[in-house]
């Protein structure tokens, strides 16, 4: 079994190239990107078999995890990294489709909260159990003690990136 793949392929193109720069970081970063790639696509056809758009999933999911199924628009605007106008946008869409329904905090109306409806716990459940037998399918492919590096692993990294953009931005950086 050849293994190598499209980034060893890149990464060798680069050393004979520029011989001076350090392409190590490649070796890890381009394969996150090509794995992403891969995963988004697989997980977007996973999530229309069930009548869903990633973000409509992602949202539903974090309903779906809190106990009452019920979130602010702030909350979700966290959980899924959005701004607060793609946030209200997407409510209006899913409320439209029967998916969530908003309701007024009871101790301040200004206060949005998004629950999910029957139907969106239903569309989340089913997809969720579709995502994770196929997701499982892939990992079978390794032994525990890999998948356990490399979720460790990957937690470190995201860890990293996580303090990285949360730290003060450098003197210098960018230029």
């Amino acid at each position: 079994m050849d293994k190598h793949d499209e980034v060893d392929r890149v990464v060798a193109a680069w050393r004979t190239q520029r011989p001076d720069f350090d392409v190590e970081p490649l070796e890890i970063f381009s394969r996150f990107l090509r794995v992403n790639r891969h995963f988004t696509k697989l997980r977007k056809a996973v999530y229309a078999r069930h009548g869903l758009e990633t973000w409509e999933f992602e949202m539903l999911a974090a309903l779906r995890r809190d106990p009452a199924h019920i979130l602010t628009a702030g909350q979700l605007m966290k959980d899924t990294f959005v701004s607060s106008g793609t946030i209200t946008n997407r409510i209006d869409r899913m409320q439209d489709r029967g998916l969530v329904k908003r309701k007024s905090a009871p101790d301040d109306g200004r206060v949005v909260r998004v629950a999910a409806t029957k139907k969106g716990l239903t569309a989340v459940d089913e997809a969720m159990g579709d995502l994770l037998e196929v997701e499982r399918e892939i990992l079978a492919q390794f032994t525990g003690e890999q998948n356990e590096k490399a979720a460790d692993y990957l937690r470190d990294v995201l860890l990293a990136l996580v303090d990285l953009n949360s730290a003060p931005a450098k003197a210098g950086a960018g230029k």
